[in-house]
């Protein structure tokens, strides 16, 4: 698993936490994490951010508000055939984690890094930031 890591390598002793963060991954698209606004209420900081692939910052608030006015958006990452791979972690400080990873959306390809915290009431997402992987890039690690 970190041997072909393009991000962070993981310590062994960190495995059960990756175990459990990779269930939540890709995030609002697992069950695990859950697709409805109270799941995502549950399952993100107040504090939440994101940068899209895109470039577009979302916040909690805006997480929210395109769940209720477009759920769709939120697809079943498994029933859509999206394949994550490459997990990595590091221990960023008490019961708080960077959770690295490849996920491959049926042929477009993106670098993830989500910050998640163990609060007593469960796993909050506090970052997330995609990146698509361009073609250069593909090419250079014969992908492309």
């Amino acid at each position: 698993m970190t041997s072909e890591n393009p991000f962070t390598p993981f310590d062994p002793q960190l495995a059960p936490v990756l175990e459990e963060l990779r269930t939540r991954e890709p995030a609002f698209h697992t069950p695990a994490f859950g697709r409805t606004p109270q799941d995502y209420t549950r399952s993100t900081s107040q504090e939440y951010w994101e940068v899209g692939a895109s470039g577009r910052v979302y916040n909690h608030d805006s997480i929210l508000e395109i769940a209720q006015k477009t759920p769709e958006h939120f697809v079943d990452a498994d029933k859509a055939g999206w394949r994550a791979e490459n997990f990595g972690l590091f221990e960023l400080g008490p019961e708080t984690y960077l959770l690295t990873y490849s996920l491959d959306q049926n042929g477009r390809p993106t670098r993830r890094a989500s910050i998640w915290r163990r609060e007593p009431d469960g796993w909050k997402i506090l970052y997330h930031q995609g990146t698509i992987v361009s073609d250069e890039e593909l090419k250079r690690l014969g992908k492309g």
